[in-house]
């Protein structure tokens, strides 16, 4: 079965992210925002003990569930004091967009043989939908679910971190 593949690396190195998605109910969203803001808080985020982006929300949108930071979209009013916040800049504006939806990695709304819009539309290659052994790369893989297999340093696994 096809999986939804980021190489959440290469997608940061992107500075023009216009990728579309199919999802009839994200029809000014860009389609991989949601996964890359889900991906940098489990990949990205240093897991600070005083949590200063946690701390500085003025509307307690972000929360840490199970040791990992959770936006609340309902709650944000995208102040970008988090982003501000962050010691080390691992919550970057493009991935706390106002106004989001959620990816359904389009799970039961593709026909055989179809193809993501997010992956045709990605100019930089980042995302591709392809077969788990088509992939090349063997190091810092993730699956995340049963659906999506992330490519990312691991900045916590790398050094040692445990939080």
């Amino acid at each position: 079965m096809k999986k939804l593949f980021i190489d959440f690396d290469m997608c940061l190195k992107c500075s023009n992210c216009d990728v579309k998605c199919s999802y009839f109910l994200h029809p000014k969203n860009n389609g991989i925002t949601s996964l890359r803001e889900e991906i940098a808080f489990l990949f990205a985020c240093r897991r600070c003990e005083n949590h200063p982006c946690i701390n500085v929300c003025p509307t307690s949108a972000l929360k840490r569930e199970n040791g990992i930071n959770k936006r609340s979209r309902f709650l944000c009013i995208s102040c970008k004091s988090c982003m501000l916040a962050c010691p080390f800049g691992t919550i970057i504006s493009d991935i706390i967009p106002y106004i989001t939806g959620k990816c359904d990695l389009c799970i039961g709304r593709l026909k055989e043989g179809e193809i993501p819009l997010c992956v045709i539309t990605s100019k930089c290659g980042a995302i591709k939908f392809i077969e788990e052994e088509e992939i090349e790369e063997k190091e810092d893989l993730y699956k995340i679910g049963e659906n999506l297999i992330v490519k990312c340093f691991n900045y916590l696994e790398k050094y040692g971190l445990k939080k």
